[in-house]
């Protein structure tokens, strides 16, 4: 069976602190480090917004053991600003130093954002640049991506389309990569959490896809209350998962 990594979506909260996760006098240099003895991955936010410093990407990179993995956000210069178009430049900019991570570089995710109909032109160019040496994953936040010839361009790219679970557009459970990608937005229970029920639930999906042979990552982003790595423990509990 492939593996499954679960894990949060950033690791940065003030209010993680005390009964919901980080102990209350943990000074605020070793989270990383006390986050990654509980598990395997984190979604990294950050680059999103603002490029980090080479010491920060290997600083991170020091700070979790050597099984640990980093999914990374891709510069919103990409998907916002540039919505696709003419990317090369600030995407290779990016890649030089996400790299810095090494061999605990995971996957790279692309949101893009909720106002961007589909541009299949764009999207095929983009797709034909990116660099097969990393995973990749597109996250869409507008229905009108949700069609077959989107599915088959990202097929034949080997780029995963992220599962977006109580997001802005209901996720086709379709798999279009080598491996699957799930964002935890929000669940049913009250303020966005997934109760037992729902997390069995996707448990059962995601142990299936595993079976199929293809690793499966999977990031809480319901962080209001802390919800997020609550649920993610309780997902790997049910899942049988040690970290």
């Amino acid at each position: 069976m492939a593996e499954i990594w679960i894990g949060t979506s950033g690791y940065v909260y003030r209010h993680w602190r005390g009964d919901v996760f980080y102990p209350p006098a943990l000074p605020a240099r070793d989270e990383l480090a006390w986050y990654a003895g509980r598990f395997r991955t984190v979604e990294l936010n950050n680059p999103f917004y603002r490029p980090p410093s080479r010491e920060t990407w290997m600083r991170w990179a020091a700070a979790v053991p050597d099984d640990f993995l980093f999914a990374v956000k891709v510069t919103r210069v990409v998907s916002h600003y540039r919505r696709l178009h003419n990317t090369a430049e600030p995407m290779a900019a990016f890649l030089e130093q996400a790299r810095l991570l090494g061999p605990k570089l995971g996957p790279l995710l692309i949101q893009l954002p909720p106002q961007f109909h589909l541009d299949q032109r764009a999207l095929e160019t983009f797709l034909a640049e990116l660099p097969r040496s990393e995973r990749w994953v597109l996250e869409v936040r507008h229905p009108s991506w949700q069609v077959p010839e989107v599915y088959a361009a990202l097929a034949a790219a080997g780029v995963a389309l992220c599962v977006p679970v109580g997001g802005r557009v209901r996720p086709d459970l379709v798999t279009t990569a080598p491996f699957t990608y799930v964002r935890m937005h929000g669940g049913k229970a009250e303020g966005g959490g997934f109760g037992d029920e729902e997390l069995t639930a996707w448990g059962r999906r995601l142990r299936a896809v595993a079976r199929s042979g293809k690793d499966v990552y999977v990031y809480f982003n319901n962080d209001l209350g802390g919800h997020a790595p609550r649920n993610a423990e309780r997902l790997r509990q049910l899942l049988g998962l040690e970290r």
